[in-house]
């Protein structure tokens, strides 16, 4: 829709409801990341993409770069496609679940709830991960990427990421 349109990515402060949504999402799946993490025996502040620096877990930005777009974005375009769809009926609207000021946009606490309800379903649904030819769900997949890494550092097996392949 048209209040959802992003010409180009600013962060810190996101200037329009998509950054707003983008910078949510994406400080969501960090949280998320770190939680599967400390679930490991991985060391936060060692990361091999993102440098290390004071106060930032740069390991987390490193697993998560791989599940932006099948978590955050697609959460994203799932409350969009439901806009579209849904015209008199929408979940997220920008005057009623975003606050507006001169140089920033954010959602409010209406629109955060709504935003974290689908994007908490959209880690639990499940895909046929094709290396164990069972379902599991992105947080899951989440999980098995930081034991994949430990398998590369301690064994020296190949660490192959995350794919979008495997988690259609």
């Amino acid at each position: 829709p048209e209040d959802f349109v992003m010409n180009k990515r600013v962060k810190r402060p996101p200037d329009n409801p998509m950054n707003a949504l983008v910078s949510f999402g994406n400080t969501l799946l960090y949280t998320k990341t770190i939680a599967a993490i400390y679930q490991t025996h991985l060391d936060q502040r060692i990361s091999f993409l993102h440098e290390p620096s004071e106060g930032r877990f740069s390991l987390s930005l490193d697993l998560s770069e791989v599940f932006k777009p099948v978590i955050v974005f697609r959460t994203i375009t799932g409350l969009n496609t439901s806009l579209k769809s849904r015209l008199n009926n929408r979940r997220l609207q920008v005057e009623k679940h975003f606050e507006k000021k001169i140089n920033y946009c954010i959602l409010n606490e209406d629109g955060r709830k709504i935003f974290i309800e689908a994007f908490e379903n959209r880690l639990e649904s499940v895909f046929l991960h094709p290396g164990l030819k069972r379902k599991v769900s992105y947080r899951t997949a989440l999980k098995l990427d930081c034991y994949k890494l430990i398998k590369n550092i301690l064994e020296g097996k190949e660490f192959v990421p995350f794919s979008l392949k495997e988690g259609m």
